[in-house]
């Protein structure tokens, strides 16, 4: 199983138009930010201590969020470029069992988008000093790295369940091209969530890798929220929160940390289970 993984991995690394399209998504929210939403958002919005800080932290949230997605999305294209090209038959005939074979699968596309998750996470702390910001602390550090490896397991369970049902590249990386295309807009990480409508907020709330870009805003917006909302009252660094999305309003209160922690669990819980069933069901 072990070398099987190391195998996929290999074959991840070296297609770099696969590593490059996996982080397609990554780059583009990264470009407008710079050329555009960066600007809109510090516009939309009165001057403050720490503002630039504040919205760095806001954006750099939401990158580790899809990258957590569309990393681990890219990983699982060997499995079914392994489908596309019959490769699967090979190691059928192989004494590996098939158990092991997606357990390998799993494994790698796991370790790539919390490897991935990592280098951004790094690369972020260094340009947050160097954009005027402080470096991240070690417990930061420390909690952010939890986030991110939950936010792979859970974005994991779904794109397992997801790549269950493809069998060619070219519908998988149609597929890829859609999800890179919407998952900023489901997650709330393009534009606020409280700019959005109401329809589109309740779809947010339910979409997962929400709850993730919550869970990272949480901890990197924490001090410079602190700095800028210093001397603010509560009932506007809440509302502050609530319409940028670093908290929820679910049935008329504000989520906790617990809860997106819990709600993550559960989807990598379901979307796993729901992926045994479907092939069980194909085995029949």
């Amino acid at each position: 199983m072990l070398a099987f993984a190391r195998r996929n991995l290999l074959v991840y690394f070296r297609d770099k138009a696969a590593l490059f399209f996996s982080l397609l998504a990554v780059f583009i929210l990264i470009a407008l930010y710079v050329f555009f939403l960066g600007d809109l958002m510090a516009e939309g919005l009165p001057d403050f201590p720490a503002k630039s800080w504040l919205l760095t932290s806001w954006i750099l949230a939401g990158i580790l969020a899809v990258t957590s997605v569309t990393t681990t999305l890219g990983a699982f294209g060997v499995m079914v470029e392994d489908r596309s090209t019959h490769t699967y038959l090979d190691f059928y005939a192989s004494p590996i069992k098939r158990s092991s074979l997606f357990a390998g699968y799993v494994m790698s596309s796991i370790f790539i988008g919390f490897l991935m998750c990592l280098v951004v996470l790094f690369t972020a702390n260094v340009f947050l000093f160097f954009s005027g910001g402080e470096l991240l602390a070690f417990t930061q550090l420390l909690k952010i790295i939890g986030v991110s490896l939950l936010s792979v397991l859970a974005s994991g369970s779904m794109i397992l369940l997801l790549v269950s049902f493809f069998t060619t590249s070219n519908a998988f990386a149609a597929a890829s091209t859609v999800i890179g295309t919407l998952l900023g807009f489901l997650a709330g990480i393009y534009i606020p969530i409280g700019n959005l409508p109401a329809y589109l907020q309740t779809i947010i709330k339910f979409f997962p890798t929400s709850h993730s870009a919550a869970l990272f805003r949480q901890l990197l917006m924490d001090r410079p929220l602190q700095e800028a909302f210093s001397n603010a009252p509560i009932a506007v660094i809440e509302d502050f929160q609530l319409n940028m999305g670093v908290f929820f309003e679910i049935n008329g209160s504000s989520s906790s940390l617990l809860f997106s922690v819990l709600y993550l669990l559960g989807t990598a819980f379901v979307f796993s289970f729901l992926f045994l069933t479907v092939m069980r069901w194909k085995r029949t």
